[in-house]
């Protein structure tokens, strides 16, 4: 494995020194050009170089003119555009729709250098430049909106991208499959509307032109004013992303009709082995030097992704619609000629920060059946609630890999930041993967991502029971302890998520406040497009059972439920024991919330005499918690410190 040491050309100077007076593609990005595998264009641009293309880069182009695409000219093929590895409206905005401050994906962390809904505005932009050349769009933002589908940050349904945009192919997943396929295509004088068979890809067209067998969900029109018929047209969509058994889809849209292919197949390990090989430069252009880079490439720059796909398949996961459930990874040695190739990059200290993925501890598939009659549908889970019993759990191969790392000449720790799969690692009956993570690749913390504790939001969330975290978190702890290290755990917490509850949130805090956890990074529920989760956010229904489903939409009570997870933080105590009151669970007060005394507004206030001003602070005491003074461990009788007495849950 060599890393490169020239970048594709992103002006007319680069391309003369090549000698080339005409590019064969044109490749777009909603991001700063990092030539980078972290980085989906990257590998795009790299792919279409080994197949022997010309390829130039336009990187977050002026988009106000379509003049910004045509710095380099006309290509003899087409654009391969994408809106960045990050949806352009989850970088420009907070789950409270607030405008963010930075982007770190653009030069300089600097916001605004590329357009909301990019992927859209750059295809219109394209298509304005040169209207005879054919775009196809790729990428997260594509992959995720080539359905109707309900936007978060206008509150309504939209129509497929490849309507919106009017890019001619959209291409779906991760992409290099169909990106040879399609240049290939194009390269040999086929016009891109008669490319209508690749796996992976969408396209529109007329009623008259329609596949000869597909399966119809529910067009925009009726999705967008039906939210029992759009629950259903989301089953349809997700039972079919498997490449074994998913049919071809169609859906009416508002002027004509999507057509959807199957999924393309996972590439192979050796066709992995392959991307990873490509000749990356590893880092940003050195036009960004002045700006400071680009900070999107610190989490990144000494890790290694191993792996693709994730079968945990947590409904609010956008990984199920985007690269799929089943698990594919990179050889042992392929991962190492990485590990090697990084202790020889600049600024290299001997600390390789992650060797990971969606899901860092998985490298097989979740089971051999999937092979041959495709990954479950319905909803069923591999992992949740429970392990499936055709679940392969190992861990010999990834430990394999890890040992092999921490050999090489150069490198001092090998971390493993990306996460955990903690359930899966818990049901593994050898716990020697188990001791050398402890013992070797926690860099002080360990992120897992329990999300709750309540059973109700659990379900909803498609993750296990707090109790597989809870084994999990004590055999940590012990381990730690038999090592002599100080480490621990870093739990991702979310609120708000369909079916959570107030009720369910005051039990959180509740298990939080037992468990002596006070998480530091909390997230509101973000409804994107492209998960079950949304759907239920859209519809408050189950899309696999069409039962309703609780949905928090207010603004107060999204704070409240979110300020319960920092129950802690003296800013949030107004909305904690607010939030107590409405549940009945005063008696929490005292123990979430001690000391508290509820600020008493100006016009409150008594202006005369000593009696009133008594009476005042006598109705400002907090209301007495209910608590049983604690007679065994931690105190003794008149200790005064209470010990928890819970009310009865509900089942």
């Amino acid at each position: 494995m060599q890393q490169g040491t020239q970048f594709l050309p992103i002006s007319r100077e680069d391309m003369r020194q090549r000698g080339w007076d005409e590019l064969d593609f044109v490749l777009v990005m909603g991001d700063a050009y990092v030539d980078h595998p972290s980085f989906g264009p990257a590998i795009i641009g790299r792919i279409l170089e080994a197949e022997g293309y010309r390829v130039g880069v336009i990187s977050q182009p002026d988009y106000t003119t379509c003049e910004s695409f045509k710095v380099l000219g006309k290509p003899r093929y087409g654009f391969f555009i994408g809106g960045g590895n990050v949806d352009s409206m989850v970088a420009h905005y907070s789950v409270a729709k607030v405008r963010r401050k930075v982007d770190e994906y653009t030069p300089g962390g600097v916001a605004g250098k590329r357009p909301d809904r990019s992927a859209t505005v750059y295809t219109q932009l394209a298509k304005q430049a040169y209207p005879d050349l054919p775009v196809i769009l790729g990428g997260l933002e594509a992959s995720l909106r080539r359905f109707a589908h309900y936007d978060y940050w206008m509150d309504t349904v939209l129509p497929s991208i490849a309507e919106t945009s009017g890019a001619d192919i959209i291409s779906f997943g991760m992409g290099e499959h169909q990106t040879v396929e399609i240049a290939w295509r194009l390269a040999a004088g086929e016009k891109a509307s008669e490319i209508r068979d690749v796996a992976g890809t969408c396209y529109m067209t007329d009623f008259a032109h329609l596949p000869a067998k597909y399966l119809e969900c529910a067009g925009f029109n009726k999705v967008s004013t039906d939210k029992v018929a759009y629950a259903k047209a989301c089953r349809i969509q997700m039972d079919n992303q498997d490449s074994v058994t998913g049919q071809i889809i169609v859906q009416k849209q508002e002027h004509g009709y999507l057509v959807q292919n199957p999924p393309a197949k996972p590439l192979t390990r050796r066709e992995l082995d392959r991307v990873a090989a490509l000749p990356y430069t590893r880092t940003w252009h050195p036009s960004y030097d002045a700006l400071g880079g680009v900070p999107a490439i610190e989490e990144v720059e000494f890790s290694i992704i191993h792996n693709r796909g994730c079968y945990g398949g947590c409904n609010f996961c956008a990984i199920t619609l985007h690269q799929g459930r089943r698990v594919t990874s990179r050889s042992v040695d392929s991962v190492v000629e990485e590990g090697e190739l990084l202790t020889r990059q600049p600024g290299f200290k001997g600390y390789i920060h992650d060797v990971g993925g969606p899901t860092a501890n998985f490298r097989l598939p979740s089971c051999a059946k999937q092979m041959t009659e495709g990954m479950c549908q319905g909803g069923k889970k591999c992992l949740a609630p429970g392990p499936c019993p055709h679940l392969i759990i190992d861990h010999t191969e990834y430990l394999n890999m890890l040992r092999r790392l921490r050999a090489l000449p150069g490198v001092k720790k090998v971390f493993i930041r990306s996460g955990i799969r903690y359930d899966y690692l818990t049901w593994d009956k050898d716990e020697t993967f188990f001791k050398e993570l402890v013992e070797h690749h926690v860099s002080g913390q360990l992120k897992v991502a329990p999300e709750h504790c309540a059973p109700n939001t659990l379900k909803y969330m498609g993750k296990p029971p707090v109790e597989v975290f809870n084994k999990f978190s004590k055999r940590f702890y012990e381990l730690t302890k038999k090592a002599g290290k100080k480490q621990y755990l870093v739990p991702y917490l979310m609120s708000s998520h369909p079916g959570s509850t107030l009720e369910d949130a005051v039990y959180l805090a509740e298990y939080l406040y037992k468990h002596n956890i006070r998480p530091e990074q909390v997230q509101d529920f973000y409804p994107t497009p492209g998960t079950v989760s949304t759907c239920m956010f859209y519809t408050g229904l189950d899309p696999y059972t069409l039962k309703p489903v609780f949905v928090e939409k207010s603004p107060e009570g999204k704070a409240l439920q979110r300020a319960l997870l920092q129950y802690y933080e003296p800013r949030n105590a107004e909305k904690v024991v607010k939030a107590l009151h409405k549940t009945h669970r005063e008696d929490l007060i005292p123990l979430l919330v001690p000391g508290y005394k509820p600020k008493v507004s100006a016009q409150a206030r008594p202006v005369t005499g000593r009696k009133s001003a008594q009476n005042a602070k006598n109705a400002a005491r907090p209301v007495q918690g209910r608590f049983v003074p604690n007679h065994g461990k931690g105190g003794g009788k008149n200790s005064g410190r209470p010990t928890f007495a819970p009310k009865t849950r509900r089942k």
